[in-house]
């Protein structure tokens, strides 16, 4: 998909997006004055368009806005993303959204570029067609003093929507098309066009590792389990500290002999490997978008399967690193394959530590559909998650790690520590028990359980998997600040 930069509207055009706002004047291109839009029921809302044919030219559409005064990165990539829907049926399209000059041009080059790609995202591999037509080409048209900056950050939207695309392809790709194995053969691919280093373990290597937690979970798979770890390396001398990054890949949660009960959010579990899969795709980009810092990621991948040689309730499972956990319930599987990729991050020696999965139900339930939860042990390195989450409006709410009253309730009779902490308080629990293994490394947990799908499209979210926690790996990444530096 290309992006192109242009100082006015190409003649060639057959679709243009013109924004239009609450107030202020109306684009004299849409022929339109703002008594007739609202007649139309148009009021320049975010995310609301108007389709204006033409007899002779180009379709025009009003892109709403919202209050020209308060528009900020956000508001600009959901009125993009309003206008990548409105022209699902064209291959080209120009707009003049990125000339807004409330928004900084590179800014606004970035937001659009990815409302634009993320708003026509379809998952269709399996289908004989797909509806609408692939985008092949935007044209941002701006003015001069803008075209640098939008054109930085449209290749940088391109770029880390492309990452983003990625990551919910994989996610929506059903279990049985993508095993553990198969995952760790798109890596190798992966890594190969994006300059990263990869290594593959397989259960023999992962014996030797002692990764219980993971082996522990595959125990009742017919599908072996794989860990992948990649590391990125950037070029010269590294200035910018060294990053870790976990991801929990189960790619089909069954729940074990916990098993959960048939529902929609059971088929979801296909799903359940969305860490996974934002680790590598967030990680596809930073030799592109020349990343400071060395980053390595960690892909922990498993089914959690139901069978004669499952881990059950009360059996004790040995993490790499030493410490034993008893299982008291199997669909507690993520911290368990987590916790091995957590030691093995540790052993690194980074600079600071993010993991993300699909953890909880708690979160969703705490936290709803929208945004993600955040606990870490470090409270300026939680800041740079925070701010990642505002950049890219990937909504994230810090939740307490609450050690002095919670840790106890992880308290077991016959292992250093239980995988579950009661009914109660479940994400917090869950992120006291993942702390047991990242030792004093500034840590952050982020629990995407709410956020990794949606039902029908929401802004530059399409419907199914939404490659949530990508976007926000790579701006953690390209920003990493190590948090104790000259401590």
């Amino acid at each position: 998909m290309q992006v192109t930069i242009a100082r006015s509207v190409p003649t060639t055009a057959n679709v243009v997006g013109y924004p239009v706002g609450e107030q202020g004047t109306v684009p004299r291109q849409l022929g339109l004055d703002r008594a007739t839009l609202a007649a139309a029921g148009f009021e320049g809302k975010v995310g609301q368009t108007l389709s204006v044919p033409r007899r002779d030219g180009a379709t025009v559409i009003a892109v709403g806005v919202g209050d020209p005064a308060k528009l900020n990165a956000a508001a600009l990539r959901d009125a993009a993303a309003a206008l990548g829907r409105a022209t699902g049926k064209h291959a080209r399209v120009v707009t003049t959204l990125a000339d807004l000059d409330t928004v900084r041009a590179e800014v606004a080059g970035r937001a659009v570029a990815e409302g634009l790609l993320l708003s026509r995202y379809r998952y269709g591999a399996l289908k004989k067609e797909t509806p609408g037509a692939d985008l092949e080409e935007v044209t941002l048209v701006v003015g001069a003093g803008r075209a640098k900056g939008v054109t930085a950050g449209a290749e940088r939207g391109r770029v880390v929507a492309g990452a983003a695309q990625l990551a919910r392809d994989l996610a929506n790709t059903p279990p049985g098309h993508l095993t553990a194995r198969r995952l760790a053969e798109i890596a190798i691919e992966v890594a190969a066009s994006s300059g990263l280093e990869v290594d593959v373990f397989d259960e023999a290597a992962l014996a030797e590792l002692e990764c219980g937690g993971l082996l522990g979970v595959n125990a009742g798979s017919e599908e072996p389990a794989r860990m992948v770890r990649l590391r990125y390396r950037p070029r010269g001398r590294r200035s910018g500290g060294r990053l870790a990054m976990v991801g929990k890949g189960v790619m089909y949660d069954s729940g074990g002999i916990s098993l959960k009960p048939t529902d929609p959010m059971h088929a979801a579990m296909k799903m359940d490997m969305s860490g996974a899969a934002a680790v590598l795709s967030a990680m596809s980009t930073l030799s592109a978008l020349g990343c400071r810092s060395e980053v390595i990621g960690y892909l922990m991948c498993t089914d959690n399967m139901p069978s004669g040689s499952a881990m059950k309730l009360g059996d004790v499972l040995h993490i790499h690193g030493g410490t034993t956990v008893e299982v008291h319930n199997t669909d507690a599987e993520g911290r368990l394959v987590l916790a091995d990729g957590l030691v093995l991050a540790t052993e690194q020696e980074p600079d600071a530590i993010v993991d993300i999965a699909t953890l909880t139900g708690a979160c969703l339930i705490a936290l709803g559909p929208a945004m993600a939860g955040v606990l870490g042990n470090d409270q300026v390195w939680v800041e740079q998650v925070l701010a990642a989450s505002a950049q890219t409006d990937e909504q994230v709410w810090q939740l307490p790690l609450e050690q002095k009253r919670y840790r106890k309730l992880l308290d077991s009779d016959v292992a250093d520590v239980k995988n579950v902490g009661g009914p109660y308080g479940g994400a917090i629990t869950a992120a006291v028990f993942l702390s047991e293994f990242v030792g004093d490394v500034p840590w952050a947990h982020l629990d995407i359980a709410g956020p990794m799908k949606v039902d029908s499209d929401d802004g530059w979210r399409s419907k199914g998997a939404t490659g949530f926690g990508t976007r926000l790996l790579i701006d953690l990444a390209m920003d990493f600040r190590p948090p104790r530096a000259g401590a």
